[in-house]
């Protein structure tokens, strides 16, 4: 309807997923995949979410985070030039080379395909002798080591305050407790 009507479209990563797992990510996958095909324009919600919204998580924020740049790498537009479609390498190599050694290659192959910043993408053996860690386990290290490197921003000592009063107040009234 939204785009019948040439409206703005809002829409979420949902999932009903209790704990940052298979089903989480399935779930946030598919929702994204909607997301993405319906062309949205905004995205509420997208990372860390679970139980449809009654709680979040670091983990599946930094996994939602992976599965987000993923996406945004496969939405790039496609180069249909001809140094992309490397003709000048396809000369150069003729029918009996391979294109490893050609400097069209040589000049893009750390770079020509996305690389996770989560995904462990070693074989078994080499996951397991490097300590067999699941996604959440890599999310967990992960986020706990941005919020290390993470510096407070500079805030006003007057708008803190405003702030803080104004959380105080708010919880006093009914509002959700926070940790923060």
């Amino acid at each position: 309807m939204a785009r019948f009507y040439d409206l703005p479209l809002r829409t979420s990563n949902a999932n009903a997923a209790n704990v940052p797992d298979g089903q989480a990510i399935w779930e946030s996958a598919f929702s994204l995949q909607g997301a993405i095909t319906s062309r949205s324009n905004m995205i509420y919600h997208a990372a860390g979410w679970l139980e449809g919204g009654l709680s979040a998580s670091f983990e599946k924020f930094i996994m939602d985070c992976e599965m987000l740049q993923q996406i945004i790498y496969t939405q790039r537009p496609i180069d249909i030039s001809a140094d992309a479609f490397a003709v000048d390498a396809i000369d150069e190599v003729g029918p009996d080379g391979h294109f490893f050694g050609c400097s069209h290659t040589q000049a893009r192959y750390k770079t020509a395909f996305y690389s996770p910043f989560l995904s462990d993408w070693s074989n078994y053996e080499s996951w397991l002798e490097a300590g067999g860690l699941w996604t959440h386990d890599r999310a967990n290290r992960q986020y706990k080591r941005i919020l290390e490197e993470c510096e407070t921003p500079k805030l006003c000592p007057a708008i803190k305050d405003e702030l803080e009063e104004f959380v105080a107040r708010r919880v006093q009234e009914g509002g959700a407790p926070t940790d923060f």
